[in-house]
């Protein structure tokens, strides 16, 4: 068996001038000659995508999307019909976005935010940005402090709504961002809080984990920098997240750990490495 629009295990069955025959059950799939790996051969088992080509005709491939059935990706529009949109997901055939799944008209060249679905009048693979039907808080998959992925959906009064881990949204605080973020940005936190179904989410690492990431990259820069650097609770905090890209408050955290444990000391001015020797 095989599923379309994902990666499958596939058993080539059998050789020929166009390439090669997998076997997928009750049928076989062409992996069309391009994409043949120089070793393969007959009774090999090889890792695939499976897609329907502009033709509508099964096919086997070992290049690898942007994205397979469920992922919620960002990508580039290439071209626009009556009948919808084309989206460029790093295959030979673009990703389709039928008229009907778009929020508003597409254009070529910009960049949306879709899911990518298996239609199943046509088993063919498919996108749409009309998400929200695909995300839910209701039964959540997720606690306070697990990490999470995140993509960047909209914006919000009190900061962006993010996507966690393909099904759940969530808030990332504009107090807790500190760098450039746009919508389709893939981010790395972990969860806040939780109250009922709304979800808190920052980026970086939870804990103490967070601290001693972070405090290991203070003493790396201060080694790099003859031991001392010009920054301190006083300093603005975008100098502090444009150097270190930490808040000022994970900075303050970590570099009064860092005070505790003996590894530095604070002058008028900044931070100082306290010699080992």
């Amino acid at each position: 068996m095989y599923k379309v629009g994902e990666y499958n295990l596939l058993r080539v069955k059998k050789e020929s001038e166009y390439g090669l025959f997998l076997d997928g059950g009750e049928q076989e799939i062409l992996m069309p000659k391009r994409f043949v790996p120089a070793d393969a051969k007959k009774g090999d088992e090889l890792r695939v995508f499976i897609y329907h080509d502009s033709e509508n005709r099964l096919t086997a491939t070992n290049q690898e999307p942007y994205g397979i059935v469920g992922d919620i990706v960002n990508l580039k529009a290439t071209g626009v019909t009556e009948q919808g949109a084309f989206l460029d997901w790093g295959l030979m055939k673009d990703l389709f976005v039928p008229a009907s799944k778009q929020i508003s008209k597409m254009h070529p060249g910009q960049d949306y935010l879709v899911k990518i679905y298996l239609d199943e009048l046509t088993n063919r693979v498919a996108a749409t940005e009309k998400i929200d039907p695909y995300l839910s808080n209701e039964n959540l998959t997720v606690k306070e402090l697990d990490v999470v992925d995140m993509i960047v959906y909209r914006r919000s009064e009190i900061g962006f709504v993010v996507i966690i881990n393909n099904q759940h949204t969530g808030i990332l605080h504009y107090s807790e961002v500190f760098g450039p973020v746009d919508i389709g940005d893939k981010l790395k936190g972990f969860i806040k809080s939780i109250k009922g179904d709304k979800i808190d989410v920052v980026t970086g690492k939870p804990g103490y984990d967070r601290v001693e990431s972070e405090a290991d990259k203070i003493l790396r820069l201060l080694k790099e920098n003859d031991g001392y650097l010009p920054y301190h609770d006083k300093s603005d905090p975008e100098e502090i997240y444009n150097f270190f890209s930490m808040s000022k408050k994970t900075f303050k955290m970590t570099t009064g750990a860092l005070y505790k444990q003996r590894k530095i000391i604070f002058t008028q001015t900044g931070i100082k490495l306290i010699d080992e020797d």
